[in-house]
């Protein structure tokens, strides 16, 4: 195979060529100016229909990427502000254990509510001191808002308390306006409503009325308050009335509160003893 040899006189012929159609083209476009502008204004408006859509995936897809963040933050901020309520409230309610205490004329111990049984008729709860801490069968147990209930069995770091939500508890209660007597109770039947039995119908009774502890029975001192009259019904063939109450304290939001260091007077225990040795 034999390559053509070039010379200088060919590259001057390409250089002629180049120049000439360099020159062609350039007429060219001036004499066609008009349509290369339309096509340049055709190709911009393509291109500005193109970037609208563009624009908005792209501003879609920001808008998801922020709602995700900020969906995230939202629930760090509600676990921040649980966290925080909580922590106002417990700060509240040791606040008026602490108020309570000191205006309180009881020797009172603290205690913490370790275990709550509030599903059927005998209730109890569990509290996280015992006889080793002085606490003894039958000494209250109550919050700055009232009554929650009285310890039944003592061990040596935890003790068992009956509130008042058990078919067995009784209290001697008094109504503050009036001065009337009876016994509180739960009948077993509807949670956030005791009843106070052997009031005479001829006591007048409003709701709104203050019930708390009589003192009388030597099981709890008096004054400890119970709960708020709702409602009060006379008792069918009987001279007595019954009296619903709300109580005061709340046992499924309880988590503290006091026992009351309360010894009975032996001497009223002296004379039930010697009294039911006379029937003996």
């Amino acid at each position: 195979m034999r390559f053509r040899s070039f010379n200088l006189s060919d590259a001057k012929d390409y250089i002629v060529t180049a120049l000439i159609l360099l020159f062609a083209f350039a007429i060219m476009i001036g004499r066609h100016q008009g349509g290369i502008d339309t096509l340049r204004k055709i190709s911009v408006t393509g291109l500005s229909l193109l970037e609208e859509p563009l624009a908005n995936i792209r501003v879609y897809r920001q808008a998801l990427n922020t709602n995700t963040y900020l969906q995230r933050q939202n629930i760090l901020l509600q676990d921040e502000l649980s966290r925080l309520r909580s922590i106002e409230q417990e700060n509240r309610e040791l606040r008026r254990l602490l108020g309570y205490r000191e205006r309180s004329q009881f020797e009172l111990a603290p205690v913490s509510i370790v275990g709550k049984q509030l599903k059927g008729q005998n209730n109890t709860l569990t509290i996280d001191s015992g006889s080793s801490d002085g606490l003894e069968d039958g000494m209250p147990l109550v919050t700055s808002d009232g009554l929650i209930g009285k310890i039944v069995l003592t061990g040596s770091y935890y003790s068992q308390v009956m509130p008042y939500y058990n078919s067995l508890f009784r209290v001697s209660a008094r109504i503050q306006e009036n001065q009337a007597h009876g016994i509180v109770s739960w009948p077993g039947e509807i949670y956030g409503e005791l009843v106070m039995d052997f009031v005479p119908k001829t006591i007048p009774i409003d709701s709104g009325f203050v019930v708390e502890t009589s003192g009388n029975s030597n099981q709890f001192p008096g004054g400890i308050p119970i709960g708020r009259v709702i409602r009060s019904e006379p008792e069918p063939g009987r001279e007595t009335q019954r009296i619903y109450l709300e109580p005061f304290v709340l046992l499924a939001d309880i988590a503290q509160g006091f026992v009351i260091e309360f010894q009975p007077d032996t001497s009223i225990v002296n004379l039930q003893q010697d009294y039911n040795q006379l029937f003996e």
